[in-house]
């Protein structure tokens, strides 16, 4: 990790700094959170909560707009130009929650009474809760008040400020949508116009990252055959696909410690874990099950291709059954995500530094290893050099019964957001009040 390039801003910088800082408004942005958050918008379904961001970036003074990507789903662009001889400057967050919350979930994702679970806003004091209330909608909220602000400071820009929002930024593929996820939205956003020099991704965590990593999706299989609850151990032509399943999920487990240890590099920790296993029939419990399928995501370090990940896959497989030949496996790869890395050197990773810096009042350091994907990574191959930053997440202190583990990412403390909103803001003013020449472009 290199040490932060120091830039210190000029005495005219810090009075900007400072002016478009005296214009972040905490309760405006907790409203906005509310009424964001109030909008359900799983992945494919964020037509409502796009729409009612774009009107509300255009009433804050940029020129904004709902792009459609189907009857359900569409993204925002927002724009506020500058003089001119800038760069493009991106704030970006996505805008689709990673679930449903509907009934159908709630057989596998329980927090049926919890407050995060709910597709619905609820505002206690400071705390906002409701079903993605911190990841994405606190991030949009957030970088909306940022806009807003720098707007009404009236500060002199020559670069220009976008707000891109995307649906289909959640780790997910929804078939009944089109296969929205995956990031489809960023990428549809990309390819239409949200053309930018460089780009601020916002999301949790109270770091600085330059790097994320991609992921691969896999299914396993191990067959038996079709068999009778009636019949004894040791009837020829009979094989459980579910006993032997658990093995090799013990044996897969394994084996996914030992992938994240021998991938790590950079600031990325690619982990994975197992996240199903689907056999039979509930409803036909006499019958075993010819086939267990256990479907599994583990991250991919920027550093490696998702093609070398299922030869890695597809090696420890091969070794499995050398070990064990009694076992019928076979595997597929149905979904990929590459990694992306933006330089430690360029410009946005080194502002952004700066900002964190200014704000904690210490050096950046050495971050938390990731393994956490976003659409950050899809900039980055676009070519837009990134920098994600975030606040301390979760939050602590909940007034409201919460999920255990990532729940609805849907509790947020509103004071929890306005260091990082500062920091961005750090960004914002170091990089769209320079010349093209004085930021390496």
């Amino acid at each position: 990790m290199s040490q932060t390039t120091p830039v210190p801003f000029s005495g005219q910088h810090q009075e900007w700094y400072e002016q478009a800082c005296a214009r972040i408004d905490a309760e405006r942005l907790k409203q906005l959170l509310f009424s964001i958050t109030d909008i359900h918008s799983p992945t494919g379904m964020a037509r409502a909560a796009s729409e009612f961001m774009a009107a509300r970036l255009r009433q804050a003074g940029l020129k904004s707009r709902y792009m459609p990507m189907t009857e359900t789903s569409g993204n925002v662009l927002a724009e506020y130009r500058g003089s001119g001889g800038g760069a493009a400057l991106m704030l970006y967050a996505p805008i689709d929650t990673h679930l449903d919350c509907d009934d159908a979930e709630r057989e596998w994702t329980g927090g049926a009474t919890d407050a995060d679970m709910q597709p619905r806003a609820k505002l206690v004091g400071d705390w906002v809760y409701g079903l993605g209330s911190s990841n994405p909608k606190a991030m949009v909220a957030t970088l909306t008040e940022i806009a807003t602000a720098v707007v009404e400071s009236g500060i002199p820009l020559r670069g220009d400020l976008l707000v891109g929002m995307a649906d289909g930024g959640m780790p997910v593929d929804i078939s009944a949508r089109q296969h929205a996820g995956m990031s489809n939205g960023v990428l549809h956003l990309l390819n239409r116009g949200a053309a930018a020099d460089f780009a601020v991704v916002m999301k949790p965590w109270n770091w600085v990252y330059h790097e994320e990593p991609g992921m691969g999706w896999f299914k396993l299989r191990v067959h038996g055959t079709l068999g009778y609850a009636g019949v004894p151990r040791g009837t020829p032509g009979f094989r459980s696909s579910v006993v032997p399943a658990a093995a090799v999920i013990e044996e897969l487990e394994r084996w996914l410690v030992g992938y994240a240890e021998c991938n790590t590099s950079g600031v990325v920790a690619p982990h994975g874990w197992i996240s199903g296993v689907r056999s039979g029939d509930p409803e036909r419990a006499a019958f075993p099950s010819a086939v267990t399928e256990i479907f599994f995501d583990v991250r991919i370090n920027p550093r490696t291709t998702p093609a070398d990940v299922k030869a890695q896959f597809a090696a420890f497989v091969a070794d499995l059954q050398s070990r064990r030949p009694e076992l019928k496996l076979d595997w597929e790869m149905y979904g990929s995500v590459p990694g992306g890395t933006t330089d430690e050197g360029n410009w946005v990773i080194q502002s952004a530094r700066r900002g964190w810096e200014h704000i904690e009042g210490r050096p950046h350091g050495v971050p938390d290893l990731l393994g956490g994907q976003t659409d950050g990574t899809a900039l980055r191959r676009y070519g837009v050099p990134t920098a994600r930053i975030g606040w301390p997440w979760p939050a602590q202190g909940a007034t409201e019964p919460v999920a255990e583990g990532l729940g609805g990412m849907g509790a947020t403390y509103v004071p929890d957001l306005l260091p990082c909103a500062r920091k961005i803001m750090y960004v914002v003013i170091d990089t769209l009040t320079r010349g093209r020449e004085e930021l390496g472009l």
